[in-house]
Formats: structure tokens, sequence, C-alpha cells
């Protein structure tokens, strides 16, 4: 089958189909008449010939550190449930936390392989900052805020200011923080300086330097929180970065015969399924990480829709659930 094939079958000119497969402007009459031969004959064209003659490739690359995680897969839900109904296919590119893949998939991907490309970020050297906003296809970035870009990012600082002043509230007065490297902006930076803050504002300034660096695994947090406990302990609270940090932190705690929650309270983030598993429950903070992935595409559709649109910024919130590990 070709266009003048199903154009015939229609009723409608080949330049009518060619418009309803370009996503042109089309009577409602002639779109369900090409729609309804479409589906009967099963045709599909060559996606390879669409590109060539419209210069897009249907195609959007997304960037992401790691997709074994809750929160990847739960923006990738997200990032899905947008460009699938556009018809956009996505081209997954897995850094496995690698920051020199990131630049190798940014510069492949602005070679025109890819209409737009959604940057799911972590830490930003000058060479990143310099590809994004150099960048010949449109940017979007999740995760992190980046001026002049486009992105989509969660408010870190206040989600574990309020996190840790519940704690604090709760008669808590030695406390301890889990984060990460401060190269990651959100994660690194923003989550340890709510935490910082908090403990000042409550009168515990010297609490401000109980702080281990934690990677994203289970076995990281049993070892920091090991390292944590050893330094400064005891603690009567321990805030870690994410919550696969805190299950780790949970098993040495057990280990060590100290009572969650007890000898100390203890908190994650991120709202994944296994706060929910472990004993105790855990508490944590759940982020919108979905609405961060539909909102990201959507942003992407709008500037390749209209180039000229301005960098926009959407700052997500947070709530705080709480179970039984601080109760």
């Amino acid at each position: 089958m070709n266009i003048a094939e199903i154009a015939k079958l229609a009723g409608v000119s080949p330049s009518a189909v060619s418009r309803y497969l370009n996503q042109g402007y089309l009577s409602q009459e002639k779109k369900e008449a090409i729609r309804k031969v479409i589906e009967e004959t099963g045709y599909r064209p060559l996606a390879h010939a669409q590109a060539l003659r419209t210069r897009k490739t249907k195609t959007i690359g997304v960037i992401l550190p790691k997709i074994d995680s809750f929160s990847i897969s739960s923006i990738m839900a997200g990032i899905d449930s947008v460009l699938e109904r556009r018809g956009f296919q996505i081209l997954l590119a897995d850094t496995h936390n690698d920051p020199s893949r990131e630049l190798d998939y940014l510069d492949g991907f602005d070679d025109q392989r890819v209409d737009g490309v959604i940057f799911i970020g972590t830490v930003f050297t000058a060479r990143h900052i310099a590809m994004l906003k150099k960048s010949r296809v449109p940017v979007v970035v999740v995760g992190q805020q980046l001026a002049g870009v486009s992105c989509v990012y969660h408010d870190d600082y206040h989600a574990f200011y309020d996190m840790t002043r519940l704690m604090t509230d709760k008669g808590c007065r030695r406390l301890g923080y889990m984060g990460a490297l401060p190269q990651d902006k959100a994660v690194g930076q923003e989550r340890s300086r709510g935490y910082c803050d908090a403990v000042r504002d409550a009168g515990l300034e010297d609490q401000a330097g109980h702080i281990a660096v934690a990677d994203f695994s289970v076995f990281s947090g049993r070892e920091k929180a090991r390292e944590l406990l050893e330094a400064y302990g005891p603690l009567d609270a321990l805030i870690c970065a994410t919550d696969s940090v805190a299950v780790g932190a949970l098993q040495y705690l057990k280990s060590q015969g100290i009572r969650v929650p007890e000898d100390i309270r203890l908190t994650g983030q991120g709202g994944a399924d296994l706060c929910g598993v472990t004993t105790p429950t855990l508490t944590t903070i759940r982020y919108f990480y979905e609405d961060s992935g539909a909102n990201a595409a959507a942003l992407l559709l709008e500037r390749l829709e209209n180039p000229e649109t301005p960098a926009k910024e959407i700052k997500l919130g947070y709530t705080i659930v709480e179970n039984e590990s601080t109760q």
C-alpha cells in the first residue's frame, strides 16, 4: 500500500492523506475516512521516509541515570503517558550514573537523531551546562533546576527542612543526616541544606555537622549509618536522602539492637513500595515523580511546536507520609 492507494480507497486526494499522516489540518469527515482505510488495510508509513520528508523522526531521546529505580521508572511512566498519545517513540539512554556517558549521549542526540531530549539530571559539570544550552534540539531537564533551560524539579530544600523540623518537634535533639555527593545540586546540596537550616532554626547548631555522604544503595546506607553512629552516636533521629539508604540504615540499626522508633527515629525519601514492607514501616517524603515526567514531556512538545517558546521552570511539591519508624 502507498499514499495514492490509501487516497483512492478513502475517496480523498493523496495530499489529504499526507496531511493526515503529518497531523496537518483536515475536516473531521476526511480524517475519519482515512483512519478507517488505514485501520482496515493495516497500512504503516515508512518512518525513515517520513523523517527525510519532514525532517522529524517522531523520536524523543531520554537520558537517565539508572533504569532500576522507583523514581526513574515513575518518571518514565509519566513521560510515556504523554508522548505515546502523540505518536512519539522513546529512545532510552541509561548512563549507569556515569557523567561522562551523559555527555556522550547528549552529543549523540544533538546530532539530530531525535526531535528532542528529556534529560533526567544528576551532576552538572561546566561541560554539561554548555552542551545543554547550546543544543540544536530542544532539551528539558527533570529533577534539577538549571537557569536558562526548561526544567521540572522538586522542592528538595523545603521537603527536608519540614521533615527535619517534624523530628525536632517530636523532641529529637541528637540528629544525623545521610545525603549524597554535593555535586548533585538537588539530592546532594538542597536536601542537605534543608536539614542543616532546620536543626539550626531549632537551636541545634552543633547537629548540622552530623552528616555522612552515601550513594543510592542499601549497602551504602548500612555502611554510612555505622560510620555516622560511631562518629556522633547515640542519635535519636536519622534523616536519609533516599528510601534505599534508609533501608540500609534500618538493617544496621537492627544488627546493633537499636530499636526503631523507640531508640531512634528514621526517615527516607521517595515513597517507594518498600517503605510499606519494612519492619517498622518507613516514614518518607513522597515526590510526584510521574507528574514530573508528564510535565517534562508536555514542555518538550510545546518547544517542538513553538521553537521560540522561552525556557520554563516547573517546581513540584511533596508530601510527608508518616509511618511506624517515627511514631
